[in-house]
């Protein structure tokens, strides 16, 4: 499984998701979109808003999750973490 957050330096719950993931031992790649506008947009392109942390969850199967903001219990699902 793989993880990418979109995110920026100075939101609070990005850093708390980034954390979460850490604290859980789960590997993310991070796309700091206050840094590459490209980030930006593709991350507009797949969620369909500019709100941070958005997070892209792609499984060993090749199929993708979007999960919004700092959301515990999608994350927990998503990585079997209950």
């Amino acid at each position: 499984m793989h993880i990418k957050v979109y995110s920026t330096a100075s939101c609070q719950y990005c850093h708390k998701l980034k954390d979460y993931l850490e604290q859980n031992n789960i590997e993310f790649e991070n796309a700091p979109v206050d840094e590459d506008q490209e980030l930006a947009q593709e991350m507009v392109a797949l969620s369909g808003q500019m709100g941070v942390p958005f997070s892209v969850v792609t499984t060993d199967t090749n199929e993708q999750y979007g999960v919004l903001g700092f959301n515990k219990e999608a994350i927990d699902e998503l990585f079997n973490l209950n």
